[in-house]
């Protein structure tokens, strides 16, 4: 209170209208709330958020939950950031602000999240990397905690949701492949339970099926999604016999494409003329020789589109954006490069 009393001394106002001016109450004179606003900010003077938020309720944190780690995000993680500028850019409509929440990939995330969550810290949460069966959305369900997840899960508590099109990614990539003379298709599957590994995998089959071609359980490559997982496949692939081996592939990681491509080059096998490579669209990928053909999509609207459908949950928020509960896969482009040559025997 001292910084509000010293305010209320400077300006000869009551500290009961310094306070309703610098929380946009709407019972003070406009001409008023501005001379406050001016004082506050000649004086310096930033307001104890703790005790705001025990007034309030509220806290106006919103809390990113994400995994770390060299195994998960390799040399550096330009998904998260992107979609964050997004996050933050609704977010900032109406001064709420934005955590990121991160997990060590060695720790358990449902007890990360309960000790989060004991915390009070955040008025919502929005979790990613979703597993197969998750328990963080029961758990958040049961408390009433406002929360979004970045990824589908058959854990269902009508939540809300965004994820990829890891099944379009499945379908148009096969096919592009298979009209370019390929039958040996790889593709890359995460080693844990995270559901988009089951959704692209089982899109996978079904698009081979479609175009007659037999399931190979050995042409689905197990890594970790970073730029060392992708040389490790190249590594594999080169290690089998050329009439075993895939001739082309699809990565539905963002940054793999990077070590793939080293990977293959070290093997004496040059993308785009001895192997076909279809991955995911990043700024890693743009260095790339030859141009990789990727799926791809602006991460920054990714992000305002998963900010504007968790405040819609939000009773403080939810007139402003009527979009009831937002269950939605968001389509990807594909960009046409080099890297997927037509096969060669």
């Amino acid at each position: 209170m001292k910084g509000i009393k010293r305010l209320a001394q400077e300006l000869d106002i009551s500290i009961g209208t310094v306070s309703r001016a610098l929380n946009g109450k709407p019972d003070v004179n406009e001409q008023t709330r501005q001379r406050v606003l001016a004082a506050a900010a000649s004086m310096g003077y930033v307001p104890n958020q703790a005790g705001r938020a025990l007034r309030k309720g509220s806290t106006g944190v919103v809390g990113f939950m994400m995994q770390t780690g060299s195994e998960v995000t390799g040399e550096g993680d330009v998904f998260f950031m992107s979609v964050f500028d997004g996050v933050q850019t609704v977010f900032a409509r109406h001064q709420l602000d934005l955590v990121a929440l991160l997990c060590s990939s060695e720790e358990d995330p449902d007890a990360y999240l309960q000790r989060v969550v004991a915390r009070g810290f955040a008025d919502a949460l929005i979790i990613s990397a979703t597993k197969r069966h998750d328990h963080r959305i029961d758990y958040l369900s049961e408390r009433n905690i406002p929360f979004i997840a970045l990824g589908r899960s058959l854990t269902d508590a009508g939540q809300p949701w965004l994820d990829l099109d890891f099944e379009g990614m499945a379908r148009v990539g096969v096919g592009r492949l298979v009209a370019k003379g390929h039958r040996r298709i790889g593709v890359f599957s995460t080693n844990d339970d995270s559901n988009l590994a089951f959704v692209f995998i089982e899109s996978y089959r079904q698009a081979l099926a479609a175009h007659g071609i037999p399931f190979d359980p050995a042409m689905i490559f197990v890594a970790h999604p970073n730029e060392r997982g992708g040389h490790d496949i190249a590594e594999r692939i080169a290690a089998m016999p050329p009439d075993q081996r895939p001739t082309g592939f699809v990565l539905t990681n963002e940054v793999m494409s990077v070590g793939l491509y080293r990977g293959l080059h070290d093997a004496g096998l040059r993308p785009g003329r001895d192997f076909a490579v279809i991955g995911r669209d990043s700024p890693h990928a743009h260095y790339l020789n030859p141009k990789l053909t990727c799926f791809s999509l602006s991460l920054r609207d990714l992000g305002i589109q998963l900010a504007e459908a968790l405040l819609a949950t939000m009773p403080a928020y939810a007139a402003q954006y009527p979009l009831g509960v937002v269950r939605k896969v968001v389509p990807l482009d594909l960009v046409e490069g080099l890297s997927d040559g037509p096969f060669r025997a």
